[in-house]
């Protein structure tokens, strides 16, 4: 939304047009999560020549956010937010909000993930750039806190390359913690999503855009609004397509078999 409320409330309007079930945002108390010397270093940006300029400018505060809740349920959909400090996630609280969501970067931060865990509420965690180690102790705080999860497996490259996503990767993490995994996509286009979806993603994260071209490092891993309908609509078709997994014949099956079989099964 480059910091752009009626960038933002568009693409909330493309999130509903799709039919998404929520939109997420990201929350950062900017001071916080960047070193000064990083700060101060310079940047050309729209809003200014430095980091802080930049940084600063992309950053929704409070009435921001109150417009995007009161916003979001008109429109009937859920929001949330990635928080990246202990600020920000305390900043959210005031807020009736459904989800929380642990980003990728923050998944060793063991002392946030505690504080997140204790809010109870089910809470997507991003394992991009994570080590299975990692992502033992990051489990181990939700499930002491018993606040309900699921993982999203993720490559953390923006745009992530097709042959670096790994999306078996989601059946290695299913086993071994046995919760629902989701799948959280930086790479280019619907496809690799949509086999996430038959491979049985209990959740899609994908980032959207007005316009691929727009200011912002992560526009060229977004999705248009046009294409984000397009992957809804394909993702609730592999999902009546992958069915429940139960070996049978269909009523139509059974019609066919008539014709062609001239019986059907023996009891």
């Amino acid at each position: 939304h480059n910091g752009d409320l009626t960038i933002a409330k568009k693409l909330v309007d493309g999130a509903v047009l799709a039919g998404c079930q929520a939109v997420k945002f990201q929350k950062r108390t900017v001071e916080k999560v960047y070193l000064q010397e990083f700060l101060d270093q310079f940047r050309d940006s729209p809003w200014g020549k430095t980091q802080r300029d930049q940084k600063n400018g992309l950053e929704f505060g409070k009435a921001e956010y109150d417009e995007i809740d009161r916003y979001c349920r008109e429109r009937g959909i859920e929001w949330f937010a990635s928080a990246w400090d202990t600020d920000a996630q305390l900043f959210l609280r005031q807020y009736d909000l459904k989800y929380n969501k642990i980003a990728s970067a923050m998944l060793t931060r063991l002392d946030f993930l505690d504080l997140v865990a204790g809010e109870g509420r089910h809470t997507f965690v991003s394992t991009g750039m994570s080590t299975i180690g990692e992502i033992d102790e990051a489990v181990e705080v939700f499930r002491r806190n018993k606040c309900s999860f699921e993982l999203m497996h993720s490559n953390s490259s923006y745009p992530a390359k097709k042959d670096q996503v790994n999306l078996c990767a989601m059946q290695t993490l299913r086993e071994r913690y046995g919760v629902d995994v989701g799948y959280s996509g930086h790479e280019q286009g619907r496809v690799v999503s949509l086999a996430a979806a038959a491979m049985g993603a209990t959740s899609l994260e994908r980032h959207i855009t007005l316009d691929p071209a727009m200011y912002g490092s992560d526009q060229a891993a977004s999705l248009t609004t046009k294409e984000l309908m397009r992957l809804v609509e394909d993702t609730r078709t592999v999902e009546r397509a992958r069915g429940d997994g139960v070996k049978r014949i269909t009523d139509d099956e059974m019609a066919v078999r008539m014709k062609l079989v001239g019986s059907p099964p023996a009891a």
